[in-house]
């Protein structure tokens, strides 16, 4: 079965914000690298980055690559655009390589190709877009028990990580940041998606802005955006590139696939064999990040173990023989 024009549409609109996003995570840890030489490291709950050049350069590119997404979103299903972000992780290691000299191991480039090859049968087996007329279709579908069930335990979680965990272990262990850009990622793809939907109606000729659901989705997009944009930067400037890039992909592709499972039941229209081979190419995703980020240190390992051989060892004493 062929992809359907707006899958398409979607489809290129995807790749292009994934060579943007990809592209802006090197720039802007060049600038947070720079700003903090000069003031306090986001990583400790600084700002200095926002007077970095290069940090607003690498900002202004995610910024391009989010609207290609939220266009992306507007005509196709979360199931299809989400995992696309495998080529983000894929630009942003390679760059990241060659540019922050953060050395990404024979491994990591396997295991972007799995991310690939995952990606691509998430791709060739996804479900049409659901036909949306109005906004107050897309508010039925966000006040369904399921989705505010699960809405609620989001809340409640990232409540928990931002004022209990992130001030204590935020700074050693990177599941805190990424876990409260994942999760509240999730709500606000959902959010971008209706809010998409909603100026693509209106940009056809009926109008959407005249509901307050479309502000109210306009509301929570710009809110929940600045908030992962702050733990994103504090994960950045204390973390491995290589390895944010990755494991925030799996988390936020899970979280996101699961909300739009909840709230737009995607897989009702497909039968057992697509669904299958979508969940194929998506674990095929996952052992991708997860060799990513198994060896990310070999190459580091390996140069630290030349430069230790190569040091001088305990020199035979000048007395014996």
């Amino acid at each position: 079965m062929g992809m359907s024009s707006d899958n398409v549409h979607g489809l290129i609109l995807a790749l292009s914000s994934s060579v943007f996003i990809g592209s802006s995570f090197i720039v802007k840890k060049k600038g947070l690298k720079k700003a903090g030489m000069t003031g306090v490291r986001a990583g400790s709950g600084g700002y200095s980055y926002l007077y970095e050049p290069w940090w607003w350069v690498g900002m202004i590119t995610m910024i391009i690559g989010e609207i290609a997404n939220f266009a992306a979103y507007a005509y196709a299903p979360a199931i299809l655009v989400t995992p696309l972000g495998a080529l983000s992780i894929i630009f942003s290691a390679v760059l990241a390589h060659f540019i922050l000299e953060e050395k990404l191991h024979i491994f990591g480039v396997l295991g972007c190709v799995l991310c690939v090859v995952g990606s691509t049968s998430i791709v060739l087996h996804a479900p049409k877009e659901r036909d949306i007329e109005s906004v107050k279709q897309l508010w039925r579908l966000a006040t369904q028990p399921g989705f505010i069930v699960y809405t609620v335990i989001v809340l409640i979680v990232v409540g928990v990580l931002i004022f209990c965990y992130a001030p204590r272990y935020g700074p050693t262990n990177m599941m805190v940041y990424i876990g409260i850009c994942s999760l509240m990622g999730s709500l606000t793809v959902m959010s971008v998606k209706a809010l998409g939907i909603a100026l693509k109606l209106t940009f056809s000729g009926s109008n959407q802005f005249k509901y307050f659901q479309t502000w109210f989705f306009t509301i929570v997009v710009i809110s929940f955006s600045l908030m992962q944009i702050i733990f994103l930067n504090k994960a950045l400037d204390t973390f491995n590139t290589a390895v944010i890039s990755p494991v925030y992909y799996v988390m936020f592709t899970t979280f996101t696939i699961l909300a739009s499972m909840i709230m737009f039941k995607d897989w009702d229209s497909q039968n057992a064999s697509q669904i299958v081979t979508e969940l194929c190419g998506f674990v095929t995703i996952l052992s991708g990040t997860f060799l990513l980020h198994k060896t990310k240190d070999m190459g580091n390992e390996k140069s630290t173990n030349t430069s230790v051989s190569s040091s001088p060892g305990p020199t035979p004493n000048s007395n014996d023989g």
